[in-house]
């Protein structure tokens, strides 16, 4: 069944497409909410996100072995990133991990849930480990800060873009300049038939909102920066996803090699649009450098602040001092990059800091 999220019901709701459909994408007036939601006095519905857990003694140690990240300490109230890779190395999942103690909670985009308890049910083995899509018992609720209203409740706390134990940071700038620690980000897991309860008396803001912020903090996200051939480096996930001196995992020799050769094949760039045309180019338009393609948008919002802005994938060898133009549809956009994925191995600012963070 398509879900919907009660919260359409919201005066002035209306409905998001493509990946956030079945929640609000603004609730009427999208600049204000995010207003709002950037100095956290807004949350957003995205309860249409999938939710599986994992039970077990050994459920710690079983995703451990099957994802990029260490898992093995991960403590009660802990946050943390990992995915699951094709044994190419390509980003197969990406999930939100916390840990209440009994049970290790994984958020992840709608689309994911099914196909991902299916998988992970499926190499269970004789391990002491019980999967479970619970997406439809439970709904997400995101903010910038922490939500007193939901003290108690599970909370996963975005990492990005701190440098994790065993991470890597692909970037070419100081981290203290890095955007993304402008943006804080909490997602609280509480159950569905309370949701409208829940969030009774807060002020709300819709999808839009959240992704503009998240633009603007260069965060990538799955199913939006990445296609089935996305590898980690070329999103900067090595310094929230992966830890580079873990043991065995599929797709693990992909992730050393590329590091070690330092030239991921393409790159993740930040793009300031030229607000002229009032409108925003859609996922997939093409960007181009003169009249050659050169990478596609990922995802585009319009910020508060910035105007228009986007992230898209370009190939490495695009010149990273050179203007670009996007094209969709016969309009055309001047877009001025910003990079994120360096193409010097050399710039690479590396960090091997930090740990996984519980909330505060």
């Amino acid at each position: 069944m398509t879900y919907r999220s009660p919260l359409l019901l919201q005066t002035g709701a209306v409905e998001a497409s493509g990946a956030d459909a079945g929640v609000a994408a603004h609730y009427s007036d999208p600049l204000r909410e995010q207003r709002a939601l950037a100095r956290g006095e807004a949350v957003v519905d995205l309860s249409h996100r999938g939710v599986v857990t994992v039970a077990g003694e050994d459920r710690l140690s079983w995703l451990n072995t099957l994802s990029s990240q260490l898992l093995l300490n991960l403590q009660p109230g802990q946050s943390s990133e990992a995915l699951l890779l094709t044994v190419q190395g390509r980003i197969e999942y990406d999930a939100r991990i916390v840990d209440d103690g009994e049970r290790t909670w994984l958020i992840v985009e709608s689309f994911e849930a099914a196909p991902l308890a299916a998988w992970l049910d499926s190499m269970k083995f004789m391990l002491r480990v019980d999967v479970a899509d619970v997406t439809a018992d439970w709904a997400v609720v995101g903010s910038v800060k922490p939500v007193p209203a939901f003290d108690g409740r599970t909370v996963w706390q975005d990492p990005w873009p701190q440098i994790g134990v065993g991470g890597y940071a692909y970037t070419g700038i100081n981290e203290p300049q890095h955007p993304g620690l402008e943006r804080t980000w909490y997602e609280y897991l509480l159950p569905a038939d309370e949701l409208e309860a829940a969030v009774t008396g807060l002020q709300l803001a819709g999808v839009w909102a959240a992704e503009a912020l998240r633009i603007a903090a260069w965060r990538p996200r799955f199913g939006a920066e990445t296609d089935e051939k996305t590898i980690p480096h070329e999103l900067d996930l090595l310094r929230t996803a992966v830890h580079l001196a873990k043991g065995c995992y599929k797709g693990q020799e992909t992730i050393a090699r590329v590091h070690n050769l330092g030239h991921p094949p393409r790159r993740l760039v930040f793009l300031q649009l030229d607000g002229s045309q009032h409108t925003l180019p859609a996922p997939g338009s093409d960007v181009l450098l003169g009249d050659k393609r050169v990478g596609a948008i990922t995802s585009a919002a319009q910020h508060y602040e910035m105007g228009p802005i986007a992230l898209a994938v370009v190939k490495r060898s695009a010149d990273p001092q050179a203007q670009l133009t996007v094209v969709d549809d016969g309009e055309s956009y001047d877009a001025a990059q910003e990079v994120i994925v360096t193409t010097d191995a050399g710039q690479v600012v590396g960090r091997q800091t930090g740990f996984l963070r519980a909330p505060r």
